[in-house]
């Protein structure tokens, strides 16, 4: 797995190097899908594991990937530096261009490898060398979770392009059923990539998909997001009440 880590910090450093000359750190996000894509495809070019599971896990995570890149990509280019790193540029100062190789490159390379867990031992293994039912279900799974995402994605770029839409709450489509569709999606997916591992018999592929549910809902994801949107949105109050906040439901 070490060869993975590897691969996914020189992108990584790269990626920094990049962002000192453009001033940019924040392009990190755009890269954040082909670096765990970069990680899969060092574990299937670098082991000798079951060609036909090896094929379709790359496949699916290529196909995850470059969405996810096209749609951050689209959403940022051209709107300069994001305000998060944009805040800690500031406050950093003139050190902020070696801090943020550890504060932001080094440590989400670190992290897309541990959530990457289940890649290697989807991939790696030789055996079984036919897919099984646990590999149906992956794959079942991870097209459950890719569609939540695309498409809340895709809601949500639709309404924010309506300039009738600001200060709104978006709460139809599959944002009627939870606040974040995209995020469960994301999870959805992630447990989509452990059941593979599940089909070579490892349990330690549950791990990733267990810390990436953790991340979306406690620390980068749900709860940030929302300790914004409460304070910028009166109706995210109401919105709350009556929706779920990550797993979809009906209203209330």
């Amino acid at each position: 797995m070490l060869i993975g880590l590897t691969a996914v910090v020189a992108l990584f450093t790269g990626l920094w190097i990049v962002s000192v000359i453009l001033k940019n750190s924040s392009i990190v996000d755009m890269w954040w899908g082909p670096g765990i894509l970069v990680i899969g495809l060092t574990y299937f070019l670098t082991t000798s594991g079951a060609q036909s599971r090896g094929w379709l896990v790359v496949a699916l995570l290529a196909l995850w990937a470059i969405r996810l890149a096209w749609h951050i990509g689209a959403r940022n280019i051209g709107h300069g530096e994001d305000f998060r790193y944009a805040k800690w540029r500031s406050e950093r100062g003139a050190s902020w261009w070696w801090f943020s190789y550890f504060k932001v490159f080094v440590l989400q390379a670190v992290i897309a490898w541990i959530i990457s867990m289940p890649l290697y031992y989807a991939i790696a293994p030789a055996a079984p060398e036919r897919l099984t039912a646990w590999d149906v279900a992956g794959a079942m799974v991870f097209a459950a979770g890719f569609l939540f995402e695309a498409v809340g994605d895709e809601q949500l770029r639709r309404f924010k392009a309506d300039p009738t839409n600001k200060g709104r709450i978006l709460d139809s489509g599959l944002w009627r059923y939870t606040r974040h569709p995209n995020y469960f999606g994301e999870a959805l997916l992630w447990w989509g990539f452990g059941l593979f591992a599940l089909a070579t018999g490892s349990y330690l592929g549950l791990i990733g998909p267990a810390i990436m549910t953790w991340l979306l809902i406690r620390v980068s994801g749900v709860s940030l997001l929302e300790q914004t949107l409460k304070t910028t949105k009166p109706e995210y109050a109401d919105y709350i009440q009556r929706t779920s906040a990550f797993v979809p439901m009906p209203p209330r």
